[in-house]
């Protein structure tokens, strides 16, 4: 994987033709800098896991007095409330401009800085969409036995202007992998460990914060497709990229520690990628794009004067230039003529009605099938 630097990739002028040369890299150096070096409305979605700024005081020691291996690391440590803030405005800054106008932000924390964060949202225009809770089976302990054992962190999703009505969210394949009940905002997973806590020669942690890929993997589902583009402002060891691509996602992420860098490019280049086919979520007529019956008169898919008739050809109506169908001297929609013919409140006119198209007798939502997939091609 190339790993490149802020200045390198302003130099890279990639023809129109041919993908970015940032898409699927890792760029090293600080999250604003680099992100400045990224076109505008470029990403499609953002999953952030800053700095938490724990405020640890000393060491934490278990009751057998051995040392917790906790994240005391200088990435996490700021000397102000403020000099956090600023800093989160600027990364948050940075992230709206190369996020594309129907995307979406996660951002992960702890009661620590979530708090802040999401004040920081708010002021910046973004929509939040949703808080979830992730509730961790194996939570650290507390130790010292003065406050409740923090079991869970919460991660803000929103969008990145209020009006930002076309996001994506995958509501009907969550609610299949949740045993066809709707996804709920407190998700249950264990942190991250075993084969999946990557460790290094001194068999410590090589990251004291790695998040479990099932999470990202629910993100991921949740809020985009096979292909478009998620931004990892702070890699760390590479869960997101690792996931996107097992998810036929394309990433790319920022990082400034090497050892980083070097411990998530191993990982993610040992990813096999998913096929095509298992990467199909389950999704609903609402989750497709809305077609006027009109549009299938226009583009020739039916033509004026066209008969239709119910699946059992008790009724024929005419099918009119505005798009109306005319019985019995009267013209409705397709699906208030449905309702009327039939003595009904409510009709759907793309089932109800059909037409022989010489190869068969089918229902017109066939039509509107063919021709959203003729606007998928044309897209």
């Amino acid at each position: 994987m190339h790993i490149f630097s802020p200045a390198e990739l302003r130099s890279k002028s990639p023809a129109i033709s041919k993908k970015p040369a940032w898409l699927n890299t890792i760029i090293k150096g600080d999250c604003v800098a680099a992100l400045e070096a990224l076109p505008a409305n470029s990403v499609d979605a953002v999953f952030a896991d800053p700095p938490y700024n724990l405020q640890l005081g000393g060491e934490l020691q278990r009751p057998d007095q051995s040392v917790v291996d906790a994240c005391d690391d200088h990435w996490d440590q700021f000397d102000t409330f403020k000099a956090y803030d600023d800093f989160t405005r600027a990364w948050l800054l940075a992230v709206r401009r190369v996020l594309k106008p129907n995307g979406t932000i996660w951002v992960i924390g702890s009661y620590h800085n979530i708090f802040r964060v999401g004040t920081i949202l708010q002021d910046l225009q973004f929509w939040i969409l949703n808080d979830v809770v992730w509730r961790k089976t194996n939570p650290m302990p507390n130790f010292r036995g003065r406050r409740f054992t923090n079991a869970h962190e919460t991660m803000i999703w929103a969008s990145r202007d209020e009006n930002a009505k076309a996001y994506t969210f995958n509501y009907d394949a969550l609610k299949m992998a949740n045993d066809d009940v709707q996804m709920r905002s407190d998700w249950v997973f264990p942190i991250c460990n075993g084969g999946e806590r990557l460790k290094g020669e001194d068999g410590k942690k090589v990251h004291p914060t790695q998040k479990p890929e099932a999470l990202l993997q629910r993100v991921l589902m949740a809020s985009t497709k096979p292909g478009d583009v998620v931004l990892d402002p702070f890699f760390g060891t590479g869960t997101t990229g690792a996931v996107a691509k097992r998810l036929g996602r394309n990433f790319v992420g920022i990082e400034r520690e090497q050892d980083y860098i070097d411990a998530a490019s191993a990982r993610i280049d040992q990813v096999v990628p998913a096929r095509a086919a298992e990467l199909v979520v389950t999704s609903s007529k609402r989750a497709e794009p809305r077609v006027p019956f009109g549009a299938i008169i226009e583009t020739g898919l039916l033509k004026v004067g066209n008969v239709l008739q119910d699946s059992k050809k008790r009724w024929q109506a005419v099918v009119r230039l505005d798009g109306s169908l005319e019985y019995q001297g009267e013209a409705a929609s397709i699906h208030r003529m449905g309702a009327k013919v039939q003595g009904l409140d409510a009709c759907n006119g793309w089932t109800f009605w059909h037409i022989d198209t010489g190869n068969g007798f089918e229902a017109i939502d066939e039509l509107r099938k063919q021709y959203r997939k003729n606007l998928g091609e044309a897209a």
